[in-house]
């Protein structure tokens, strides 16, 4: 990890860092051990933290919060510049908010059962989860995005085949990791830079980054339905022999 340039000013002390960070002290000092922070900086035998030390504790609960293990935090953020400063981990934390405004909560199976209105068996539930709308929680309950239960069950109705939902999720999954590269790419690039050496940088471009999650979904599904209405066309003049336009 590189060296960051110190203010001053902007020094603090390890009772002010899990103050202001909700991180104890001792996983402050484990997380040094791994790597996750730089050590303090040391003004004689005190050692002090900086914004840079806030912004990266921050971002550790960020990605803690969504199911990282320890070892995925890690690889995660080996893949920040070493001079990545306050800013620009705050922007990486912002883009981590869930770009779906899912209202996603933890129910018991009965609570699950009563929101959908009838009973839930294993398979069901294989169907469920393989669809992304109810995930196992580690308190024993169910994670329910509830935003997309209704189009779920409706295919739980249908009988759609849990291999088929699998397949499609493995597919959602791809495409959402190879669009999520290009985007962040898009951001340290093109938008970063922009917005970098302006005044309140940070702030304007972390509601840039929230202002332009609908508007990237929506991009995305009337990207799909384009691509799946030209599949479809070129799968009849596959079949028939006529040309696409004349589908």
């Amino acid at each position: 990890m590189g060296e960051q340039a110190v203010d001053e000013e902007g020094l603090i002390g390890l009772a002010d860092l899990t103050e202001r960070t909700g991180v104890s002290v001792r996983n402050v000092r484990f997380y040094t051990s791994r790597g996750l922070l730089p050590p303090p900086v040391r003004r004689g035998r005190s050692g002090y933290y900086t914004p840079v030390h806030v912004a990266r504790l921050e971002l550790v609960r960020e990605l803690q919060g969504h199911g990282f293990t320890l070892a995925a935090i890690e690889r995660y953020l080996a893949t920040l510049p070493e001079d990545a400063g306050a800013d620009q981990l705050a922007v990486r934390r912002t883009m981590l908010t869930p770009w779906h405004p899912d209202d996603e909560h933890v129910a018991d199976l009965a609570a699950l059962e009563q929101r959908a209105g009838r009973t839930l068996d294993e398979a069901a539930l294989a169907l469920l989860d393989a669809l992304g709308v109810v995930r196992v929680d580690p308190t024993g309950g169910y994670r329910l995005a509830a935003g997309r239960l209704t189009t779920a069950l409706d295919l739980l109705a249908l009988d759609f085949p849990l291999a088929a939902a699998r397949a499609a999720g493995d597919a959602c999954r791809r495409a959402g990791e190879a669009l999520a590269a290009e985007l962040d790419a898009v951001f340290r690039e093109q938008v970063w830079p922009a917005y970098r050496d302006t005044d309140a940088g940070s702030e304007r471009l972390q509601a840039l980054v929230t202002a332009m999650k609908p508007v990237t979904v929506d991009g995305l599904v009337a990207a799909y339905e384009a691509a799946m209405d030209a599949t479809r066309r070129e799968e009849v003049a596959r079949r028939t022999g006529a040309p696409d336009g004349g589908v």
